[in-house]
This record gives C-alpha cells, sequence and structure tokens, in this order.
C-alpha cells in the first residue's frame, strides 16, 4: 500500500485557486508533491495575508463558526456511496489562511472551488456576503463506517497549521498529532507553526480499504511533500511519509511530533478542586529504545514550571503518548470521555538514524488546552538547502502496550505521612506479559536512584506484592542517605524501577522525575 502512496498519481505547478471545479487530465504522484515542496523552500518564504476574507468571515464569532455546518449529503463521493466521503471546513473565526482543497484519480484532478452551496448558515450567522472563490478552505474531515455499517463516522480531521487527529472504532478524540515541531520550547526562540496549505485527495473506489491523499508544507524555515494512506479499524493505522526541505537553520526540528492534555492523576501532589478524580487525554510517555529496551515515563503536572526530559538512543524503535486508564471510574466524566481517548504510538519504517525522544511538559491549571507535547529530535538538524525523508506509521489505539512486548505500568502513587515526614513512599504497579498467570516466587524489583540527588537519597522498605486481576504492586520508600537529613534539600529525583526474574527482565522500565 506504501508503494502505491509514493508512485500513485501528482502535483499541480503553484498557482492560484481555480474558478471553476473542472476535472484536468493531469497525475498527482508523491514525487512531484515532493517537487513542488523543493521549489517552494528556494524562494523566500511569503506568509499568507491573514487580512484577505472579508470582514464578516474574520469576524465570526465562536459560536457563530460553530453555526456553519457542512451538509452531510454534499460530501465528496456520497452520491457513489464510496467506502470514504470527505467534508470541507469554512474559512473564517481563527482560520483565515486559505488551503487548497483538490481532488484527483489516477489520470485527473479538480480543484474544488469554495462556495456556499456545501454549507448550512445557522441562524447564528444573519448577515453574509458573498464567498471569494480564491478562499480556500480551513480544512477537512473524513468520514468512514467505522463504529456501524449504515453510518459514516468521523475518521480524521486536518485543521490548523499542520495538526491532525484521527480516530479508531468506539474513540473519542483527543491527542493531536501534527507534521513538524519548529523550536518547540527553545528558551529565546520563536516556535514555528508550518501550515499545510493544499492538499489532493484521491478519490476512493468502491473496494478500497484505506484513504490516500498528499499534502505540501510551508512555513518560515521548513517545506515538505507528505503522503498520508488511512486505513480505518478497531486501531485505526496512518502511514506517513515525508520529504522535508530547510529553508533556514532552526535550533530544534521535531520530526513525528504530538500535542496532548494532562491536568492531574493518580500520581499528581497538586490537587484541583474538581469533581472527577482524574483529568487526562494521555497518563504517560512510551519509549521503545533501539536496543528493544522499553520505558514509561508517567507524565505529572506538579512543579508550576516547563519540564523536559529527553532520551537519546542511536535507534527508535517506536515512541507516544498513551492514554492507559480505561476505567470510566477514574475520571467519572459521561461528556468527555477521557476513557475513551486514543493512544498516539509512532512506529518508524524508515531508518531516522540517531537523535532522542522530547517530552515537554507544560504547567496548567485547567484541561482546556493540549500542554503535552512529544516528539523526536534527529541528531543531525538539516542545514539550509538539505533534503531529509523519513516514513512512520500512526497507530490511534486502545491498546496499553502498542508495543505489546511484555509487562507494563499501569499505576504510579506517592505518598508522604506526617508521622514520617522524611520518608516518601513510591507506589508503582504493573500488569501484562508474564506476570498475568505468574507463578511462584514473586518476581524481583529493581529500583535504581540516578545522578546527583541520586546519591542523596536511600532506597529502603522495598515489597512486592501480588494484586488482584494479574497486577503487581513494588512498594518502596525514599529517605535521606544522612542521618538528620531533609528531604526538602534532595532535589528532583530520577528513579528507575523494573521486574525481572534471574537475568529475565519481565517488565519496561518505569523512569519518573519526584521531586521527594
Amino acid at each position: 500500500m506504501l508503494q502505491r502512496i509514493i508512485h500513485l498519481t501528482a502535483a499541480l505547478a503553484l498557482a492560484p485557486l481555480a474558478p471553476a471545479q473542472d476535472w484536468e487530465r493531469e497525475d498527482v504522484t508523491f514525487e512531484k508533491i515532493d517537487e513542488r515542496a523543493r521549489d517552494l523552500a528556494a524562494q523566500p518564504y511569503a506568509a499568507p495575508d491573514k487580512e484577505a476574507l472579508p470582514d464578516w468571515m474574520k469576524n465570526l464569532s465562536y459560536d457563530q463558526y460553530r453555526d456553519i455546518r457542512f451538509i452531510p449529503e454534499r460530501s465528496l463521493w456520497a452520491a457513489e456511496n464510496l467506502p470514504f466521503r470527505a467534508m470541507l471546513f469554512h474559512p473564517g473565526y481563527l482560520f483565515r489562511e486559505p488551503v487548497g482543497i483538490n481532488e484527483f484519480t489516477d489520470t485527473h484532478v479538480q480543484r474544488i472551488r469554495l462556495t456556499d452551496a456545501f454549507f448550512n448558515y445557522g441562524p447564528l450567522v444573519p448577515q453574509r456576503g458573498d464567498l471569494p472563490p480564491d478562499a480556500g478552505y480551513a480544512g477537512f474531515r473524513l468520514h468512514h463506517p467505522l463504529n456501524r455499517p449504515d453510518y459514516y463516522d468521523e475518521l480524521a480531521v486536518f485543521q490548523g497549521a499542520s495538526y491532525w487527529r484521527a480516530l479508531g472504532k468506539n474513540q473519542r478524540y483527543g491527542i493531536s498529532a501534527r507534521g513538524i515541531a519548529v523550536d518547540t520550547g527553545v528558551d529565546g526562540a520563536q516556535e514555528e507553526f508550518p501550515r499545510f496549505r493544499e492538499f489532493w485527495l484521491r478519490k476512493p473506489v468502491a473496494d478500497n480499504k484505506a484513504v490516500m491523499f498528499f499534502g505540501l508544507l510551508d512555513g518560515p524555515s521548513y517545506t515538505g511533500a507528505y503522503g498520508f494512506l488511512i486505513q480505518p479499524g478497531d486501531d485505526t493505522v496512518m502511514t506517513v511519509r515525508a520529504a522535508l526541505y530547510a529553508r533556514q537553520g532552526v535550533k530544534r526540528l521535531g520530526l513525528a511530533p504530538m500535542s496532548s492534555m494532562f491536568w492531574f492523576g493518580e500520581n499528581s501532589r497538586k490537587r484541583f478542586d474538581d469533581f472527577r478524580p482524574e483529568v487526562h487525554d494521555s497518563d504517560g510517555l512510551a519509549i521503545r529504545m533501539g536496543s528493544g529496551e522499553r520505558i514509561w515515563r508517567p507524565i505529572s503536572n506538579d512543579t508550576g514550571r516547563l519540564e523536559f526530559s529527553v532520551f537519546p538512543m542511536d535507534k527508535c524503535g517506536g515512541f507516544g503518548l498513551l492514554q492507559r486508564d480505561r476505567r470510566f471510574a477514574a475520571y467519572e466524566d459521561g461528556e468527555a470521555n477521557y476513557e475513551k481517548r486514543p493512544s498516539l504510538w509512532i512506529e518508524p519504517t524508515s531508518d531516522w538514524g540517531s537523535g532522542r525522544v522530547v517530552l515537554m511538559e507544560i504547567p496548567t491549571h485547567n484541561e482546556l488546552a493540549d500542554n503535552v507535547v512529544a516528539m523526536w529530535e534527529p541528531s543531525h538538524i538539516p542545514k539550509p538547502g538539505e533534503r531529509i525523508e523519513l516514513t512512520y506509521k500512526q497507530h490511534w489505539t486502545m491498546a496499553p502496550d502498542p508495543a505489546d512486548a511484555g509487562g507494563y505500568v499501569v499505576a504510579t502513587r506517592t505518598g508522604l505521612h506526617d508521622w514520617q515526614p522524611e520518608q516518601r513512599t513510591v507506589v508503582v504497579e504493573f500488569a501484562g506479559g508474564r506476570l498475568e498467570k505468574w507463578e511462584g516466587d514473586p518476581p524481583e524489583a529493581v529500583i535504581t536512584a540516578l545522578g546527583d540527588s541520586g546519591a542523596k537519597i536511600k532506597i529502603q522498605g522495598t515489597a512486592v506484592q501480588p494484586l488482584p486481576e494479574g497486577h503487581w504492586r513494588v512498594a518502596f520508600q525514599i529517605a535521606p542517605a544522612t542521618e538528620g537529613g531533609k528531604l526538602a534539600d534532595v532535589g528532583p529525583l530520577e528513579l528507575r524501577c523494573s521486574l525481572k526474574k534471574g537475568e529475565d527482565f519481565l517488565t519496561e522500565t518505569w523512569a519518573y522525575r519526584i521531586i521527594p
């Protein structure tokens, strides 16, 4: 299938939106989009004119914009009852940068012209003017009978800069992906948000099990050609091919980046006045090193400051922000349905070389915006004029361990008693793999504290206990290494924990930063 996305058919010259929706005889291939990205990178960046839309579109409120709805019966490919459909987003409100939308087949292509015939303007939009035909759209969404055969559910949404989201069966929107991240979290640098300026959607045929399209990325520092192949299912799998061109140097380039939200969870020491036990789209970062070691880093929102964690490696086996706690009782939110929000696991399908997985945790006091970022930062950042190419698969999944390689962490908890103020208890729970049907003596817990702060504490009272449903709990205490010492003087502490039997590691490595 990936070869089809690569070779299937290609691009148009950079030109204004066509005034009419007429089929033209042209082919659309990844290579043609790649040529356009290369040519675009050789030109000075031209920012889109955010003031070009008519005032009535620019001045739409949030509620007014939501009251403009695409008419489902006008969806691309609906009349032919094909397995996929596409709906388009109206420009206006915050979405003022035109996105060109094209449809193509094996032999022909047409530009989809902006028209009010696609939309139902609700009562909140009583006055409006003409639609400029060159205004483009704000993005698009794809639909497919994902949950039942007689209804076209939302499958994926591409709207805003280079962001997108996707769904598998019985999932609810949560985590977001994007094309690239440029200077994200770099001190003293302004983060860039390159955007998809144009898409080419391949018209499906009756027996297609996947939908394919291309995108052209543009920004001050990078341009890029993207190919997408989306296969819906219990887990929706998106195959991505990207060719990127550097216009100018940057301090940080994030590949296969994703953004999620974490307010508080069972590991949080900072509590908020809320009726729910936990509020998050993702509760941890999972990593599979090229060596085969697996790491789980629970997300935190306790310190009140921007936090970075980096995991260098010679080869990336995979990474992602996961939502592991799937119990409704963990969230008690029948509207947000956090227990149904997908995890996003990245599986490289080409050689990415050496680099590091970067986790950025931004402090927050609510659940209204994404505050967690994960991305791959290559060791070599392209210089102006250089090209890099990579391929990977995105798994939009409910699986607690997409790597499917053994035991994994299911919970992290800590506590401090008044009568033992210099002894913090840490509890880590594992499940899965051989632990589910364990027989014999308990496995061994391997616990370490890293760095200078690690030398200031001692680990004591370690216990490994079986729990119901095949879970195993590791409990231990951290205390000052010197008599009369204070935990407050230790500083941030990096802890590691895993379970093993003999020389055989049974679980991933729990990696946690804690202020004792």
